[in-house]
């Protein structure tokens, strides 16, 4: 895509959804990245059934600690890869506490330093908690940054750096919003639904007018 396309496209991703926002819930800095430590590899509805009944028991890294990673597990045993993340969650809480005074630190090298925590999470975090214009890359964004042409690159780093290169400083905040978003509902892995996609015009899929033309009928 152009500059202009570029700009385009994520206009009419807004227009759609204009009030786009983590499908997480949270209530602060520290249940926020919890929650996002656990998405890894599971959905946000599995991450917010498991953490409902935790945060209720541990609201904070101290109570996190407190609580210990088998009774963490215990709570979140349904999400994918579960014994690892209890077992980070209570040791970045104890983080939290010996090296941050108990607060989530406003600063990349510090998050990614904490247990479970790479650059996605720390993405997120920044830019969720912190309003920074940071770009998390999940496959989601991935897959969407390669098909549609927005930002084509080869790793996830390639596409997190086309995407703060190309879309306009204005609009990059929000962007990581809107664009999850279309990724997980409208230009999903298997087959996109392009007959509902609100930037279509500006999307460079070679396949796109064909899918739009194979529509379901109800959708037509």
């Amino acid at each position: 895509m152009t500059r202009a396309e570029v700009r385009t496209f994520i206009e009419q991703l807004a227009a759609a959804n204009p009030e786009a926002r983590s499908e997480l819930n949270f209530v602060d800095d520290f249940t926020l990245l919890v929650s996002v430590v656990l998405s890894a590899q599971a959905t946000d509805a599995s991450v917010n059934r498991a953490t409902a009944g935790l945060f209720t028991d541990a609201p904070d890294p101290a109570a996190m600690v407190a609580l210990g990673e088998e009774k963490v597990g215990a709570h979140i045993r349904s999400i994918g890869l579960w014994r690892t993340k209890a077992r980070n969650v209570v040791a970045l809480s104890q983080q939290l506490l010996d090296r941050f005074g108990g607060m989530v630190p406003h600063d990349r090298t510090a998050l990614e330093s904490l247990p479970g925590v790479g650059r996605k999470t720390a993405n997120v975090v920044m830019n969720i908690a912190f309003g920074d214009s940071t770009m998390a890359v999940d496959t989601h964004i991935f897959r969407l940054g390669n098909r549609t042409g927005l930002a084509p690159g080869t790793t996830p780093r390639a596409v997190e750096e086309q995407l703060v290169k190309r879309i306009p400083a204005d609009m990059l905040r929000p962007a990581h919003h809107w664009l999850i978003l279309q990724g997980r509902y409208v230009c999903k892995a298997r087959k996109p639904e392009c007959w509902r996609c609100p930037a279509f015009a500006p999307c460079q899929y070679r396949l796109k007018d064909d899918i739009r033309h194979d529509a379901p009928t109800s959708q037509a």
